[in-house]
């Protein structure tokens, strides 16, 4: 798999206002989400750790606590088992990176 089309995969609303396009390599899930202004991801915790790159709009990202705001320009690195949630501020699209793979999404 050198080359993924994007648009090629099917999407999938995993939570209300977040449609996603997945796919895995052999140690990362990538996720290409566009997103609702005022979706959420509630907040949990997982084993992986996870990169949210905005490309398009605001994201309010809360990491143990402490709230961050990304958009263009403004990567946000969640270490691996720490709690974390996610606020759409505006309408938006992220890429999200998972490391290891997360397979059980999409």
């Amino acid at each position: 798999m050198p080359i993924v089309d994007i648009d090629s995969l099917r999407i999938v609303e995993r939570l209300p206002g977040w449609r996603g396009r997945f796919f895995h390599t052999d140690a990362m899930t990538f996720v290409h989400y566009v997103f609702d202004a005022g979706a959420t991801i509630h907040e949990h915790h997982h084993p992986e750790e996870e990169v949210y790159e905005v490309l398009a709009g605001e994201l309010e990202i809360t990491i143990d606590g402490d709230v961050h705001h990304a958009r263009p320009g403004l990567v946000a690195i969640v270490p691996a088992d720490v709690r974390h949630g996610v606020r759409a501020v505006t309408d938006g699209q992220v890429i999200v990176i998972d490391h290891p793979a997360r397979r059980e999404l999409g």
